[in-house]
């Protein structure tokens, strides 16, 4: 396989490179954080219309620890953070992929700087720390409606079975 094939590769971004990675994307910028554990259509629908809100759709992954750290239980993820990263990289809407440990993406929020910051209709926008912080440099925040009926906690309930 040739190494054009694997360009969803480029957009792998470990948190040091990051600065250098940014200042390619087009603007605006919009980031997006998740854990994306078994990707399904509410993630993909989601990440579309996320980047749609911009020029760049950049990605802050949970990493493997700060997923657990959520309380979705002690067998998630499922997938771990290194197959998680490959598989959002190879969407057509994400154009960079970085991990954070925190519990939240705040750090990296900080480093990022995004014009536009989205989440799921599921989260309270205006209670999210990221919202007040996006907003101190001038960024917006908003959040995209929930696609109902996809949910990977439900999918993995109903897999179990």
């Amino acid at each position: 396989m040739s190494a054009a094939a694997l360009t969803f590769l480029d957009k792998l971004c470990p948190p040091e490179e990051l600065v250098q990675a940014l200042a390619r994307l087009p603007r605006p910028l919009v980031f997006t954080n998740g854990v994306f554990d078994i990707l399904h259509r509410g993630h993909v629908t989601y990440l579309a219309q996320a980047r749609g809100l911009g020029g760049s759709l950049v990605l802050g992954l949970n990493s493997d620890a700060s997923a657990r750290g959520l309380g979705k239980g002690p067998d998630r993820p499922l997938n771990p953070e290194a197959d998680r990263a490959c598989v959002l990289a190879a969407l057509e809407s994400v154009n960079l992929v970085t991990l954070f440990d925190e519990p939240t993406p705040l750090g990296l929020l900080r480093r990022v700087r995004p014009d536009v910051y989205v989440k799921g209709g599921d989260y309270d926008i205006e209670s999210l720390a990221e919202t007040a912080l996006v907003r101190s440099w001038g960024g917006q925040a908003c959040a995209i409606p929930f696609v109902d009926g996809y949910s990977t906690t439900a999918l993995v309930k109903r897999i179990r079975g």
